[in-house]
């Protein structure tokens, strides 16, 4: 896979085409992951959203992959961003169009929670990226790539310690910046 992923990054297509089938199953399950947070009536389908990461992968320029777990990674990185992107467009058709206001039933507002909980975590990320790019990377990976913390500390280039301490900072600092934000 990485030599396929190699190949790719210099522009070879014939691996880009042989490439899709290895790593299919691998994106479907981080699609899964993804997936099972939101809320049931997600109209987001993981097929879809492997597509839609895999067609904004394949637009990338300046590609580098030293090994599979780089490509999960921003794989992973993308779906988080078209699940935001998702979100911000409803949270946009609900506030606007003058449509008359009507009575949501219980999963729908347990749906629609769930979408600012989503727009809250990634402005607390993107707030936490400005802080400290390693510690939101870690959360990144761990939580939405589902690497281990050995994984993460490989492709960051610490220890495993550093790795489970930055993560709890992280936490820590999420927790708290996302209490603190008004609803």
């Amino acid at each position: 896979m990485t030599q396929l992923l190699v190949r790719w990054a210099g522009g070879d297509n014939a691996a880009l085409d042989a490439l899709m089938p290895v790593v299919y199953s691998e994106l479907r399950k981080i699609a899964d992951a993804y997936l099972r947070r939101e809320r049931s009536s997600h109209t987001l389908q993981p097929t879809a959203l492997v597509n839609e990461a895999w067609l904004r992968l394949v637009r990338q320029d300046e590609l580098q992959f030293d090994h599979r777990k780089q490509f999960y990674a921003l794989a992973a990185q993308m779906m988080r961003r078209i699940l935001v992107d998702h979100a911000r467009a409803l949270a946009a058709d609900k506030r606007g169009g003058g449509a008359a206001r009507t009575t949501l039933d219980a999963e729908l507002s347990a749906g629609a929670n769930r979408t600012i909980e989503l727009l809250a975590l990634d402005e607390a990320l993107e707030q936490l990226a400005r802080v400290s790019p390693r510690q939101a990377q870690v959360i990144e990976l761990r939580y939405f790539a589902g690497l281990t913390v050995e994984e993460v500390g490989e492709l960051v280039g610490v220890s495993a310690a550093t790795v489970s301490r930055e993560q709890k900072t992280a936490e820590a600092w999420l927790g708290h910046t996302m209490s603190a934000s008004p609803d």
